[in-house]
């Protein structure tokens, strides 16, 4: 066989075997098509199931930060203080909460931001409280030191009240010491020679005679005394109707009366009183009067015989 019949018999084996190397790589190629198509449907299938976890974490971590806000709103309800400056602050600070509340953070950089947020206010609302701790502490310490000086300061006052008291029992007391009193009254009716007699048809003049006691305790100098003698019938026999006296606030018609130069010691004295016409058969009653005061009394009898 020569070299022509060699190359002639070889070429139909090379145009038979071309077509068996295509279709190889064809489906080498067409697998490898397959294998990068499920791969990326793969891949994507898992994206997307980590997109919908994700989603749903940053769901949850917002409902949570949300719900921590809620909580943080009905704690600022919860603290109470009587500083009013404290008190505008916290509402500020509350006003922001709610504000934040409102925010819709739908990616994990607001989230973060969001969340950040929250513990600055979480700090911020700790610091309150320690503050209107403080405050509180101090208020009761406040309060008990009030209670002690109000109770202190009504001690005080009832030692004054009892001390006033006192002071008026003693002022009282010293008052009715300083009274200068009548002793050794004597009434005597006389008729026109100086005599006694009781019998009203010779009757001249009235006297009555008495005693100031001696008293340190009151005011010396010029005094005078006035004397009412009273009917049986209560009527005051008294020379002139202008002969009024004030006791106790009130103007009082007196008889007689008579000035004296108090010393402080006994001084005696007497009252004399004319027969006006108007003295009636029966028991009188004579009272004497200084500085206010009733200082002392005695009975006389008139008849008709």
């Amino acid at each position: 066989m020569t070299d022509t019949d060699n190359i002639s018999s070889s070429e139909p084996e090379t145009k038979k075997n071309t077509p068996f190397a295509l279709i190889a790589i064809s489906i080498i190629l067409a697998g490898a098509l397959i294998f990068l198509i499920f791969m990326y449907y793969d891949q994507k299938t898992k994206m997307g199931n980590q997109m919908v976890e994700m989603e749903t974490v940053l769901t949850q971590e917002k409902d949570s930060l949300a719900h921590e806000l809620r909580l943080m709103v009905v704690a600022y309800d919860t603290l109470k203080t009587n500083n009013d400056s404290l008190n505008s602050v916290m509402q500020k600070e509350k006003t922001r909460i709610v504000q934040l509340l409102t925010i819709n953070a739908s990616n994990a950089q607001l989230i973060i931001k969001y969340k950040s947020e929250i513990t600055t206010m979480r700090d911020i609302m700790k610091s309150y409280i320690v503050q209107i701790d403080s405050l509180n502490t101090r208020n009761k310490v406040l309060s008990t030191e009030n209670t002690e000086i109000r109770q202190q300061i009504s001690k005080v006052r009832n030692t004054n009240t009892q001390l006033s008291k006192v002071k008026e029992e003693l002022s009282t007391k010293v008052e009715i010491a300083s009274v200068i009193q009548a002793k050794d009254i004597v009434a005597a009716s006389l008729n026109k020679k100086r005599k006694e007699t009781t019998r009203i048809g010779l009757l001249d003049k009235l006297r009555i005679c008495f005693t100031l006691r001696e008293n340190a305790l009151a005011k010396s100098g010029p005094k005078e005394v006035f004397m009412r003698v009273i009917r049986p019938d209560s009527l005051v026999i008294t020379s002139s109707p202008d002969n009024l006296f004030e006791y106790k606030g009130n103007k009082t018609i007196y008889s007689a009366s008579r000035a004296v130069d108090y010393m402080n010691q006994d001084i005696e004295m007497c009252i004399y009183l004319d027969n006006t016409g108007d003295f009636i058969v029966g028991n009188y009653s004579v009272e004497l009067y200084l500085e206010d005061n009733i200082i002392g009394r005695t009975n006389f009898m008139l008849s008709k015989k």
